[in-house]
């Protein structure tokens, strides 16, 4: 078994399902983040600008690097998906029902550092799970572990594109895998169905106007006009994973760790709304859902509860709006006119012509 072999080996039996190997030189799809941090996509997540240059060459930081061993871990829970989510209810992304990824995954990463030191005698490692400068997406393409899809996840023909990163930056020399050839050909189904455009050509993500960005990573007021496509969002988004074909045949599902948590499957916005600070903390510890935080989560719930058909709607909504946080209640006062207004359309609703998009 050759050295980049062993280093497979490894990585499944840390718990992965995928592993590749890349080479430490940039992959040619960093050359894009420049230009796209100068185009205003990342909005306010002022440290991917600030850390640009890095993420564009990791041995800026890691200067003995000579390979990135990348891994996936798969975290679908065989549920339904979020077009077939109750009217009445929230939703939160299937990535946040169980357990913080990072957490899981750096476990498992941590095993195959051991491994790779032990058995390969790797004297450099550093391992990173979305909490660094490094550019995990584009190592792991560089790897094989999947092809980009014009919805900017990578795809998998096995796992579709459920499945979280990790790598581990090793001064091993290990032979590199080849990446995967397109799998999206002509479809289009994820740039149809994002309801607020945050995909503006294939293979390129506006992250200000994503959903996802809007209720997770934004502190501040959601714009007005992208509150009015949100619909019952309230962390996250799964819309463009959810209509792409190769996720439409379900796989085996991924560890317990992420299996839903008890009321964070199409949650009750009314429960959501009715949390405290210490009922937020108890139920989110150690839980992604916590980086938008309690203000975070009740103006994302405010916005939600705009747009379901729930007979306490009203009642939650008039309970933000007594809030004494500022973006709660203008969110809140918003929602209540929006109501009365008559709700707009919903972005969770099925679309059988999008969701049947070929993807050949």
């Amino acid at each position: 078994m050759s050295p980049s072999e062993r280093a497979r080996h490894l990585a499944l039996e840390a718990g992965f399902d995928l592993a590749g190997v890349a080479a430490a030189e940039p992959p040619a799809t960093l050359a894009f983040l420049p230009e796209w941090v100068r185009r205003g996509y990342a909005g306010e997540m002022g440290y991917l600008a600030d850390q640009a240059a890095r993420r564009a060459d990791l041995r800026r930081d890691f200067p003995w690097a000579r390979s990135v061993v990348c891994v996936g871990l798969r975290y679908d829970s065989g549920r339904p998906y979020s077009t077939a989510a109750p009217k009445d209810r929230g939703w939160i992304s299937r990535y946040a029902w169980g357990d913080d990824y990072h957490d899981v995954v750096r476990e498992r990463l941590e095993r195959l550092r051991r491994g790779l030191e032990q058995q390969l005698g790797a004297r450099e490692t550093r391992v990173y799970v979305d909490t660094g400068p490094v550019a995990e997406k584009a190592y792991s393409a560089a790897a094989g572990l999947g092809a980009y899809g014009k919805n900017t996840c990578l795809l998998n023909p096995d796992l579709g594109s459920w499945f979280f990163l990790g790598v581990v930056i090793t001064d091993l020399e290990l032979e590199v895998d080849a990446p995967r050839p397109d799998l999206c050909g002509s479809c289009t189904a994820c740039l149809d169905a994002c309801p607020t455009g945050a995909l503006p050509a294939p293979y390129v993500l506006d992250a200000t106007r994503c959903i996802s960005y809007l209720t997770i990573e934004l502190k501040g007021a959601i714009p007005v006009p992208l509150r009015e496509a949100m619909g019952r969002h309230v962390f996250g988004c799964d819309i463009c994973q959810d209509v792409c074909p190769w996720n439409r045949r379900r796989r085996q599902a991924g560890p317990l760790a992420f299996e839903p948590r008890l009321g964070l499957e199409a949650p009750d916005l009314s429960d959501l709304a009715a949390l405290d600070e210490p009922a937020f903390r108890s139920r989110f510890r150690r839980s992604p859902v916590k980086r938008a935080k309690r203000r975070g989560l009740l103006r994302n719930v405010a916005v939600a509860l705009a747009h379901v058909d729930a007979s306490g709607a009203e009642a939650g909504l008039e309970m933000l709006a007594a809030n004494d946080d500022p973006l709660v209640k203008e969110h809140a006062m918003w929602a209540l006119r929006r109501r009365r207004a008559g709700p707009p359309p919903d972005p969770l609703e099925s679309d059988e012509e999008t969701s049947g998009r070929s993807k050949s």
